[in-house]
């Protein structure tokens, strides 16, 4: 019998990914963070397509798409992102790469050299697709669908525990007007912006732990 596909979208910090991967397991998905994907472009762009002020060159970058080189390998029983052979799984998390990954993610060309991976995954079922356009654009015949939410204080709170379990200095300040700018970004780009499917199922888990969340999503799939 034919494993569902499930779609999950929604803000940052939101705990898609997280969330994403344990549904995976219980259910015996494949999982994979989308997220992470754009963030492997985004380092690549800030690593090879900047100038000497940190400003990225877009035409280069879509210049040299095909020199990227990603791919998720298993690792201790975790999905690790590497980009042309090298594991990139903790500098796809700092602020460098999150203040410029709604700009890499805004590209056609980008989304475009993405897209095809993600679709090409989901063709036989059986996986989760957590991102931003999952439900709407990548997986719209998705099987069910999700969009996640919570407060920006409480994505703000989140993000920074993160980033101090990653050994990465930063302040809770710059972390929230971060996420308050990708929020605009994202939501109000021409290409694919972030919203809610009409026919997701919404997930405010401002008060939610990460178990209750997921409880409440398994409660929606059959």
């Amino acid at each position: 019998m034919r494993k569902p596909v499930i779609a999950v979208d929604g803000y940052s910090s939101t705990g898609k990914s997280s969330i994403s991967k344990v549904i995976a397991k219980k259910l015996g998905l494949v999982h994979m963070d989308t997220g992470a994907l754009y963030r492997g472009v985004t380092y690549f762009a800030n690593t090879c397509c900047a100038n000497e002020n940190g400003e990225i060159n877009i035409s280069f970058l879509i210049n040299n798409l095909d020199k990227i080189k990603l791919e998720f390998k298993t690792i201790n029983d975790e999905l690790i992102l590497f980009l042309n052979d090298k594991d990139i799984s903790k500098e796809i998390r700092t602020n460098e790469v999150s203040q410029n990954v709604s700009l890499i993610a805004a590209q056609k060309e980008v989304r475009d050299f993405l897209m095809e991976t993600q679709r090409s995954i989901a063709e036989k079922g059986g996986v989760i697709l957590d991102g931003r356009d999952i439900g709407t654009v990548v997986l719209p015949n998705a099987d069910y669908k999700f969009f996640l939410t919570a407060s920006p204080d409480e994505r703000a709170r989140r993000r920074f525990l993160e980033l101090q379990g990653l050994g990465i200095k930063t302040d809770l300040e710059t972390v929230y007007n971060n996420l308050i700018s990708r929020d605009k970004i994202d939501s109000e780009r021409e290409v694919a912006p972030l919203r809610k499917a009409d026919d997701a199922i919404l997930i405010d888990n401002t008060l939610l732990g990460k178990k209750q969340t997921i409880d409440l999503m398994l409660t929606y799939i059959k």
